[in-house]
This record gives structure tokens, C-alpha cells and sequence, in this order.
């Protein structure tokens, strides 16, 4: 799993949320820890990720923007969480085609059970 944000703290919560074993039922997690737009698209490049997660809060390049072009670029994107600064920037997670967004301040709960959807959307997708 692929957590972008320039913010150590926000990545820091992110993985603290979702943890190493978000379920019993899926295998361990990792996280790749990553703080600039270009090393997201060097990761992604190169395979292997599951789920994105991205801050729309991230500077100098936001996450939303990001999203955006993950999904216009990337064959086969895996799924996109984006983390707002607010509710009302719900029409910009629609318009980056993200698959699901939870809102700073992040809460824990949220955010794990968003990635877990996700995670098991790409468990499910790989069996099928």
C-alpha cells in the first residue's frame, strides 16, 4: 500500500490506522511510505501496489491532482483513497476518479475501514 502525503505526521496516521493486519482474512500489509509526486509515479511505474492513498493536502503537488492523473495514465490504477482538507471538496475526490476519500482531520476508523474496502476490492478482483 502506497501512502503519499509531504506531511510525515499525515502519513504517520494513515499507517497507523490501517495497521500491519487490517483484517484477519487478508494477508499482512506494507506500506510504502512516500513524500513527492514523482517518486508515487516511480512506484507505480514499476508494479506491485494494491492501494494508493493520497493527500489532497500534499504539497507542492496535491494529491487530488495526482489521482487524477494516476487514473488518465496508469493502466489497470489500482485503487485511489484521497484524504480532503474538507467535506466540500467532495466534488474534487469525484472529479480525480478516486474510489473513495475520507476527510482531515483523519479519523482512524475511517480511514482503515476506506482502505480495507479498497484492499478487498483488489483481493476479490485477483480471485475472480
Amino acid at each position: 500500500m502506497l501512502v503519499y502525503s509531504s506531511d510525515h505526521s499525515t502519513r504517520a496516521a494513515v499507517v497507523d490506522a490501517i495497521g500491519t493486519r487490517p483484517s484477519p482474512n487478508l494477508p499482512e500489509v506494507a506500506f510504502l511510505e512516500v513524500a513527492t509526486a514523482p517518486m508515487v509515479l516511480r512506484y507505480l511505474d514499476a508494479g506491485g501496489i494494491d492501494v494508493v492513498i493520497l493527500d489532497g493536502e500534499a504539497s507542492p503537488a496535491g494529491g487530488l491532482g495526482l489521482a487524477r492523473q494516476l487514473k488518465d495514465e496508469i493502466d489497470q490504477c489500482p485503487p485511489v483513497l484521497v484524504l480532503l482538507g474538507r467535506r466540500a471538496d467532495a466534488w474534487l475526490a469525484e472529479w480525480s476518479h478516486a474510489e473513495a476519500a475520507v476527510v482531515h482531520p483523519l479519523d482512524p476508523f475511517d480511514v482503515a475501514d476506506e482502505a480495507l474496502r479498497l484492499l478487498r476490492s483488489m483481493v476479490g478482483s485477483e480471485a475472480g
